[in-house]
C-alpha cells in the first residue's frame, strides 16, 4: 500500500456537538474495508492508490456534508508507491527508539 491520509472533517453550523456527525465519516471509512484508525484529532486511511483513499475521504465528507450546511475538512497526505503498511511501520519505528536500552 502506499497512499496514507490523515483527515478530519468539521461540520459548521451545527452546533458544537457534532460527534454524532463526524460519526458518519468514521462509519464511511469503516465501511471501505481499507486499513484505518481514528484517534481524538484525525482518522488515518491507508490504500493502494492515492485516488482510492481519497476517494474514501470524498465519500466521508459528503456523508457529514448531507447533515451539516458547511464542513471544514484538513487533510494531509503521505504517498510512497514502495511502502507497505505505512499505518503500522511508522508507528513502529518510532517505537524502538523508544524502548528500554535505545
Amino acid at each position: 500500500m502506499s497512499a496514507l491520509v490523515a483527515f478530519s472533517v468539521t461540520p459548521l453550523g451545527v452546533g458544537e456537538d457534532v460527534g454524532e456527525i463526524v460519526a458518519e465519516a468514521v462509519r464511511v471509512v469503516r465501511a471501505s474495508g481499507l486499513p484505518n484508525q481514528t484517534n481524538a484529532m484525525f482518522t488515518l486511511v491507508e490504500g493502494d492508490t492515492l485516488d482510492e483513499v481519497l476517494g474514501v475521504v470524498r465519500k466521508a465528507v459528503e456523508a457529514v456534508a448531507s447533515r451539516a450546511p458547511r464542513v471544514s475538512t484538513v487533510i494531509k497526505i503521505d504517498y510512497r508507491p514502495a511502502a507497505e503498511n505505512a499505518l503500522a511501520e511508522k508507528v513502529d519505528a518510532v517505537e524502538r527508539y523508544l524502548a528500554p536500552g535505545q
